[in-house]
């Protein structure tokens, strides 16, 4: 296990589990296995005869649901309070989680979110906060929003921010709603948004949403924006162009100001997608690349995992020209007093707003934590947190290159997040086998299949929370299950075998999904 391999490549972290057949584990007679325990459904565990607390019986009232009352027992099943809390406690240990390990998943930013962040979040003073209340007894939660929103201003280069937009996909809308205004101001009706082949899903299906024609940008051998292709397509029809960067192949985009130039040349604007800005920030200023507007991921970026389970945000920084037709509302300053500007308080500056995207003022969640993490790390923390997560990225990618195929490992280095492909692996093996096999060696699987651009692709982000140790490990772990790959071992293809299910045939579940209700017992029939 310490052999030197091709790369040069050496772990210094070897508690790997060893190689064990399914043949190895004795049956039981509860289904378990020590401590991992054996959970049935909670329709299996109680029954709609029986409950846990006793309550009055309700009383009888006249259905104001015009006919659409439910017509039977709702079917819960009666459980006691140890019974509940065992369930859902034993359910919870056969759940992965950033706090149990090691999340290798590419263009989602799974990091460890500081506790410090939790601790302010949940004072009572935010975490009871209302957005109905009056604005005089809401100022130290505006002067939080007012503040957040100056370093992102800062962090980015650009004029202004909306705050409101409730995650990526919605700040996507709100960036591309702000150009629609922009051109419809000037009288020009322009119908067309270009998206490289690398960018996001979102990008066009937020373009189309709002009513634009999608046309795709090839990407060069390197995985980046054809420059000459985007020029040779802007003209008068083009409203703009989305693109993604650091991009979705976990390339910095090296044409971007090229690329803003020729379209505000061509009359058209530049979104950009920030979902990958913790690969940049502190070291790189989107405002100086001539971007006009982009979301940023205030739960990826700034704190909170991206696959958290809870509330997003997406805050859109705007260009000087975008900047009036920002949405409503948002938060100023007089003085020593917060207030919230609304449609009735809209001053000159702001008199070309496209309107309100939501009905109040944000995530006051995430708009706490985010504001901690900044200013917990200031400007030298932000800094190291980009370069941190280009140079674990960067390890990642050099120490595999050698067992898994590394399409754009000719490009140079890649930024927050590294790219591989099931091109070598054994006739009949591909990119699931390994996500599969890496289940049983205590991991979640990386991204899968995803850039389209790449054939069976595998996208890894280490994020900058994480220690050497913990990549090494990682690391040979997925050299391990790679090398059984493309040696063509067959027990790979059943994997995983240690996991509380076994693996599900994905295809079928998706072609023939089970949407009707079943009683407990005909569930228990059928399997």
């Amino acid at each position: 296990m310490t052999a030197i391999n091709q790369s040069g490549w050496k772990p210094e972290m070897t508690a790997l589990r060893p190689a064990q057949d399914e043949t190895d584990v004795a049956g039981t007679y509860t289904g378990n296995k020590a401590l991992m325990l054996e959970e049935p459904l909670i329709f299996e565990i109680g029954h709609d005869g029986s409950t846990g607390i006793d309550l009055a019986e309700a009383p009888q009232v006249a259905s104001r649901l015009g006919g659409l009352q439910r017509n039977r027992d709702i079917g819960l099943p009666g459980l006691s309070e140890p019974e509940a809390v065992r369930h859902y406690t034993r359910l919870s240990r056969q759940n992965y989680a950033i706090d149990l390990g090691f999340f290798p998943l590419g263009s989602c930013t799974m990091k460890h979110n500081p506790r410090l962040n939790e601790k302010v979040a949940r004072m009572a003073g935010f975490a009871d906060v209302h957005p109905m209340q009056p604005v005089e007894t809401v100022q130290g939660a505006l002067a939080v929003i007012h503040q957040l929103a100056h370093w992102l201003i800062t962090l980015t280069g650009m004029k202004a921010v909306a705050m409101s937009p409730k995650a990526g996909a919605h700040g996507e809308l709100c960036g591309i709603l702000a150009i629609r205004a922009a051109l419809t101001a000037r009288g020009d009706a322009r119908s067309v948004i270009l998206c490289p082949e690398s960018a996001h899903g979102t990008n066009p299906a937020t373009a189309a949403f709002a009513g634009y024609q999608v046309e795709n940008i090839p990407a060069t051998s390197e995985g980046r924006v054809d420059l000459e292709a985007l020029k040779a397509r802007l003209g008068p029809d083009i409203a703009g162009v989305m693109i993604t960067n650091p991009n979705t192949c976990g390339l910095f985009e090296r044409d971007m100001r090229a690329i803003s130039d020729a379209v505000h040349a061509a009359g058209g604007y530049v979104y950009c997608d920030g979902a990958n800005f913790n690969a940049i920030v502190g070291r790189v200023r989107p405002g100086d690349l001539g971007i006009d507007a982009m979301h940023i991921n205030l739960h990826k970026t700034f704190s909170t995992p991206h696959g958290g389970g809870g509330p997003g945000s997406g805050p859109v920084v705007l260009s000087e020209a975008l900047a009036p037709f920002a949405p409503l509302p948002f938060v100023d300053k007089d003085g020593e007093h917060y207030r919230l500007v609304e449609e009735e308080t809209v001053g000159e500056h702001h008199d070309k707003t496209f309107g309100r995207m939501v009905a109040f003022h944000g995530q006051m969640g995430m708009f706490t934590r985010a504001l901690a993490y900044i200013m917990s790390h200031g400007a030298d923390g932000l800094r190291q947190v980009a370069e941190d997560a280009v140079l674990n990225a960067n390890y990642i990618l050099r120490s595999l290159q050698d067992v898994l195929d590394a399409p754009f490992a000719h490009s140079g280095p890649c930024m927050h997040e590294a790219l591989f492909s099931d091109d070598g692996m054994a006739e009949g093996f591909s990119t699931l086998d390994i996500a599969k096999g890496l289940i049983d060696e205590g991991y979640h699987p990386m991204t899968v299949y995803f850039p389209l651009v790449v054939h069976g692709a595998m996208l890894i982000e280490p994020t900058e929370t994480e220690s050497k140790a913990t990549l090494d490990q990682f690391i040979g772990a997925l050299r391990s299950v790679a090398g059984r790959a493309k040696a063509g071992d067959q027990s790979l293809k059943s994997a995983p075998h240690h996991a509380p299910r076994r693996r599900l045939d994905e295809t079928q579940a998706a072609r023939k999904p089970v949407l009707v209700w079943r009683e407990p017992e005909q569930a228990v029939a059928a399997e």
